[in-house]
């Protein structure tokens, strides 16, 4: 689920948004099928795009009888003989917790409540799985108060638990989907399912939204960890497991146990075949392709008994799968015959041809039967009332949707027992679940360089531990967790989590050596090895999509480290951590042995576990994961030609030896990095970096919300179109906001009549002088933010010209913004790139 995808609004300041993106309103504040049953490709081979799925082509399932009976039918038919017009459109709308009050619940009839990634009770992110028991009773309490009709239909509640109940402190955490591809094992995937529901379940939550059975075939894509395998065979392997570990099986006439949650199969369809691998972009494919791949886990879902499934944001040849009928009706529920309700994704309804997130029956016309409308709610509830009664929806299909959504109510005893205790406490967390997740992080790893048997580390060794991932839970654990996208997490919010230092530290001494941890690499007394940690910062969808697979920019720091070790002759063993494969080819080069580790979660034992010898000289585990995608020879993407492809992995008990790499990335780097797109999507665009300065120096902005040396300048991330994709900035006092790298040359676009384009909303302003700097020249934006608007996004386009005139050298700029400001500024910066102007654009004028 999209964390916080809000309204994708349509402005001359911003992108241009796709016809099918359209938003009308202001703007607003997330088993392969058998040959027979798919078409040959070569029948699509010379027709049209079409979004228009054949069923025929379509591999079959059901959901299992116990779905459902017959008692059960009639008991929901009552019930639709009874509800009034409003309860069946509440039915059809799921609200977030931030948007929302129990004392809500009493007006307007909601069918569900989500939290969403960055929604916690009562506003705390942080909250315990009492808080959160708390809150869901509170809620429920009042949605079952009758209404005149005698009627009462108890809200459901869904979270994202994606790796382990990621939303709470001290859970488990188990590594993200990519790593237990990795394991390729289908029992523990099970046990996984059944961990992580006992731990929702044990926080008073009945429904998870998952698991994610993309198959995504664009690593570039920033949602790639959260998919099993590039490999269908191996996805649709997994589906069924990890269903019947959330849920269990399903037996006829009873509800799930207490301790099991409803599994949601998502997000149907091709969310991980999208052009570029752009999040919620466009799976330009045929149909044959569209089976093939990115279907193969939902008929092992459904028939497994997934309760429930969630469209996808993506496209399909330029139709939303939100509004795509032949998709979610003709396949999903007809040949597919799933048995439970369709939820949307956050917002995404929003996107539909001719939808506003506050009006869409057309999403429910085609099959979608309950929004994910987290902050539209109200204005979405009344619209759809209003479309129900003037016929929009057709009363079949309302009662359809309802139908589906009370089935699955009451397959969780949510209409007998809608305040069932669910809660166990103790199951957060327990210790034969962090067991399990220590197990599924050692066989996730795999070994991709192992020259000179550097690995296992011998008993007895001198072992140098370092690299940014080292003890960091947040790097090692990545996006979900916690919050959003799983930047601010700390040790303190897992004090059962162990870090990989912490694992290696203790192995290391228990097998009679020492370890010691440096930040920097350096050491008193010379290591016999060093392992070193490094990898990609936490992130999630829309800001995890990158332009190109080459690991950098932190990459450039850490091949430094991993050179200056190596120069000094000590073994250099690399655990690299990462959410999808990468080019890593210097990193490689610059190691004795090469690990690739993913995004284990909190359970860092489990790397210790394989890269440790005990005294016995063996270690606790042999190697056995195995590569779940291709990894890339080069940084372009997709991955045609692989440096190892998938299945890939090395064991102890095959050793061998690895040859020098070519480092020749294989494309232009800067062209593909678009060296003009500075910042976008709430960060700055590798290999460009985000910083705020003042009299007391500089500091890296990188966690959600900092301050300057002296205080003079805070940031934080904010919501402005989608989720956490501005940052803003108020100036205390004075300093600067920079956003720098290597240099670039920027002559031809000069040329070209090129502007320096800004996206951002004033939100405050002052009459004292500002600055604003391209390279080494500025040009003055005092007058500018005099008049500029307050409040609303708005577009400030200065020529590359204003710059030159006072001498800028655009052949060699490193600076590509610095905004110098004082006291009483206030800005949200959404995005700064190099673009062709649009109509004529003067300098700012400098105050006389």
């Amino acid at each position: 689920m999209q964390g916080k995808l809000l309204a994708i609004a349509c402005s001359t300041m911003l992108a241009a948004c796709s016809h099918n993106q359209i938003v009308s309103g202001p703007l607003q504040q997330g088993a392969s099928p058998s040959p027979a049953a798919v078409a040959d490709k070569a029948v699509y081979a010379s027709a049209p795009a079409s979004a228009t799925a054949n069923p025929a082509f379509w591999p079959r399932a059901a959901s299992p009888s116990a779905f459902t009976d017959a008692a059960t039918e009639r008991r929901i038919d009552a019930l639709l003989a009874r509800m009034t017009l409003e309860q069946k459109v509440g039915q059809l709308i799921q609200a977030d917790i931030s948007a929302i009050t129990p004392a809500d619940l009493e007006r307007y009839p909601l069918g569900s409540l989500l939290a969403g990634g960055n929604s916690g009770p009562y506003g705390n992110e942080r909250a315990g799985a009492a808080d959160w028991d708390r809150l869901v009773r509170e809620f429920r309490t009042v949605s079952m108060k009758p209404a005149a009709n005698g009627v009462a239909i108890p809200i459901i509640f869904g979270v994202d638990a994606v790796h382990g109940h990621n939303n709470i402190p001290g859970a488990t955490v188990f590594p993200h989907n990519i790593g237990l591809g990795a394991a390729r094992d289908v029992a523990m995937i099970q046990k996984i399912g059944a961990a992580t529901a006992a731990e929702i379940a044990g926080s008073g939550i009945e429904w998870t939204f998952a698991p994610t059975l993309a198959v995504p075939q664009d690593a570039r894509w920033g949602r790639t960890y959260e998919g099993y395998s590039s490999d269908p065979a191996l996805v649709a392997s997994y589906a069924a497991a990890m269903v019947h570990g959330l849920q269990g099986v399903l037996a006829a006439g009873a509800p799930l146990d207490a301790g099991k949650v409803a599994a949601t199969a998502k997000h149907f369809l091709a969310d991980g075949g999208t052009v570029g691998g752009k999040d919620t972009g466009d799976a330009v494919i045929d149909e044959a392709e569209l089976v093939r791949i990115h279907a193969a886990g939902y008929p092992k879902a459904i028939d497994a008994g997934a309760l429930t499934a969630m469209a996808s944001f993506s496209s399909w040849n330029g139709v939303k799968n939100h509004g795509n009928k032949s998709l979610l009706t003709d396949v999903l529920k007809g040949q597919m015959g799933f048995g439970g309700f369709v939820v949307g994704d956050w917002n995404g309804h929003g996107q539909v041809a001719e939808c506003s997130v506050t009006q869409c029956a057309q999403a429910i016309n085609a099959g979608l039967d309950m929004f994910m409308a987290p902050d539209s709610w109200k204005g979405l509830y009344e619209n759809t009332l209003q479309q129900a009664r003037a016929g929009a929806i057709a009363p079949a299909r309302l009662d359809d949707a309802v139908r589906r959504i009370l089935r699955v109510k009451i397959k969780l005893d949510l209409l007998d027992n809608p305040l069932r205790d669910r809660s166990n406490y103790a199951a957060i967390g327990a210790a034969d679940h962090l067991a399990l997740a220590r197990e599924a992080v050692a066989k996730s790893l795999v070994l991709l360089k192992n020259n000179g048997s550097v690995l296992p580390v011998k008993p007895g060794a001198r072992v140098l531990v370092t690299g940014p991932g080292a003890d960091d839970i947040a790097m090692q654990s990545g996006g979900w967790t916690i919050s959003w996208q799983g930047t601010d997490v700390t040790k303190a919010d897992f004090k059962n989590g162990r870090t990989i230092w912490d694992g290696i530290s203790d192995a290391v001494r228990a097998a009679g050596g020492t370890a010691s941890l440096s930040a920097t690499g350096d050491f008193a007394a010379r290591p016999d090895v060093a392992i070193v940690v490094f990898g990609e910062r936490p992130y999630a969808e829309y800001q995890g999509d990158v332009p190109t697979l080459d690991y950098q920019p932190a990459g450039a720091q850490d091949l430094a480290l991993l050179k200056r070790l190596k120069a000094q002759g000590i073994p250099v063993v690399s655990v690299f951590l990462s959410g999808r494969p990468m080019f890593t080819n210097p990193e490689i080069n610059a190691s004795d042995a090469f690990v690739a580790a993913w995004l284990p979660g909190t359970q860092g034992d489990g790397v210790a576990d394989v890269l440790i010898a005990g005294r016995s000289g063996k270690a606790a585990r042999d190697f056995t994961g195995t590569l779940p995608f291709r990894w890339p020879a080069d940084a372009a993407a997709p991955v045609t030609q692989p440096l190892f492809d998938l299945g890939f992995g090395m064991t102890y008990q095959a050793p061998a030896q690895l040859g020098a790499l070519s480092e020749d990335p294989g494309i232009d780097l800067a062209a593909a990095m678009n060296v003009a797109n500075y910042f976008s999507g709430g960060r700055a665009r590798a290999p460009w970096s985000l910083s705020i300065a003042d009299a007391g120096g500089k500091r890296p902005v990188a966690a959600s919300s900092m301050v300057s040396p002296n205080g003079d300048i805070s940031v934080r991330s904010v919501d402005v179109t989608v989720q956490e994709d501005g940052k803003a900035f108020i100036w205390n006092g004075n300093g600067s906001v920079i956003i720098e790298g290597p240099s670039a040359n920027l002559e031809e676009q000069l040329r070209g009549g090129a502007v320096l384009s800004i996206d951002w909303r004033i939100d405050a302003k002052n009459a004292a002088p500002a600055q604003l700097f391209f390279g080494d020249k500025s040009v003055s934006l005092t007058e500018y933010l005099r008049n500029a608007p307050v409040g609303t996004i708005s577009n400030l386009s200065v020529p590359l010209a204003c710059f030159v005139r006072d001498g800028a050298d655009l052949a060699n700029v490193g600076t590509a913004f610095r905004l110098e400001a004082e006291a009483g500024l206030a800005l949200t910066l959404m995005a700064v790139r190099i673009d062709s102007p649009m109509q004529q654009a003067a300098c700012p004028e400098a105050v006389d």
